[in-house]
């Protein structure tokens, strides 16, 4: 059975923010995304909100290639915007803009999702990012989806950039997640048998005008409608760069794994989208400060010895990828936690030290850009 090329590409959406007053832009000033555009082509587009700005690499045969584009996009990108007195930021909700006071880009297929969608994509003011990898083979594609999604949780967790919403303190270390399931044909994708199985699903809703393609489909995990990739589009975007990379290198070793094993004819068990959205919820609740379920045990474990598992489960992969090195950072990330709990330790830590709210989440934002602009 000829292996899948697993090629790496990555899309990241920012926030641009107002260096001065550390507020989130209403619009993005004349001339900013077409100097971003004469730099970096097709690299560089809007997003549907016009405080937003897309990035995505070019199709890379490593995570090394990855992180270089990844690194050379998110400078560009700063580089513009700093000329303008403005940053990304890198996170998936900003501490304190609120969603009512943002404004859609006026583009055809952005006015068709504010008529399709009404009120729920108004709150849409999150960013994350995906992760594509080259499957060739579509039944192949669709067969590690169905194994894959066991995973989706554990690499939710390690991304998590998101426990603000409109200046207060949510609860949750990944807010972005509950904010996207209120729109519709997200969360977990049905379990399906093979590719044109898939089809069929996706020709109903076609045929019936319900949508226009397979990229109206906003699953946690995807076959990519565009691309010969399976696309990872769980996670909240990370603050630092060296933690993106760790998830895209967590997830080609995965699917590495999950491939291997399926030459020798073994499978992943596959658990009902019940239970993994159980351990969903955990991951945006409580991201890698508390335990998940592993349901071959049917028993909660904690999320550090997890990650020790998964990196010995994909060590053979991640040599023949070549990633050894951006898997370990795993662990680095579990002993200094992600994006989310870092905000939330300069906020407290400013409120301990007399600040008031607003100059506490202003102190987050400085960190945000600083991590985001300098980290590359």
């Amino acid at each position: 059975m000829q292996r899948p090329a697993f090629t790496i590409g990555i899309e990241e959406e920012y926030l641009i923010v107002d260096i001065e007053t550390r507020e989130l832009v209403r619009d993005l000033p004349d001339g900013l995304m077409q100097s971003c555009k004469e730099i970096l082509g097709g690299k560089v587009s809007p997003e549907f909100l016009r405080s937003q700005i897309e990035i995505g690499t070019k199709v890379c045969p490593s995570i090394s290639d990855v992180r270089e584009e990844l690194k050379n996009l998110r400078r560009a990108v700063a580089d513009v915007c700093g000329e303008y007195g403005l940053a990304p930021i890198a996170s998936s909700t900003h501490p304190s803009a609120d969603w009512y006071e943002q404004r859609h880009t006026d583009a055809p297929r952005y006015n068709i999702l504010a008529n399709a969608l009404g009120g729920v994509i108004r709150r849409l003011l999150i960013c994350g990012m995906h992760v594509h990898v080259g499957i060739e083979d579509p039944d192949v594609r669709v067969d590690l989806m169905n194994q894959v999604l066991y995973f989706v949780p554990h690499m939710l967790a390690l991304s998590t950039s998101s426990p603000f919403w409109n200046g207060k303190e949510t609860g949750l270390k990944s807010y972005r997640t509950s904010v996207f399931r209120a729109v519709p044909r997200t969360g977990m994708p049905d379990e399906f048998d093979s590719w044109a199985e898939y089809q069929r699903h996706v020709d109903v809703l076609v045929g019936a005008g319900v949508i226009e393609d397979a990229t109206k489909l906003w699953w946690d995990l995807r076959p990519s409608a565009r691309y010969p990739t399976l696309e990872l589009r769980s996670n909240d975007i990370c603050t630092n760069i060296d933690d993106t990379i760790t998830i895209a290198a967590m997830y080609v070793a995965l699917l590495s794994m999950l491939h291997r094993r399926r030459v020798q004819n073994q499978r992943w068990r596959i658990y009902s989208r019940m239970l993994i959205e159980e351990n969903v919820w955990r991951a945006q609740r409580y991201g890698i400060s508390d335990r998940l379920i592993d349901f071959g045990r049917g028993e909660m474990v904690p999320y550090p010895q997890l990650v020790d598992e998964i990196l010995n489960l994909v060590k053979k992969d991640a040599k023949m990828l070549d990633c050894t090195d951006e898997l370990e950072h795993a662990r680095t990330i579990v002993q200094r936690g992600t994006s989310a709990d870092t905000q939330l330790r300069i906020y407290h830590d400013a409120l301990e030290a007399g600040a008031g709210e607003v100059e506490a989440l202003e102190q987050v934002v400085d960190w945000l850009i600083a991590e985001t602009v300098n980290g590359v």
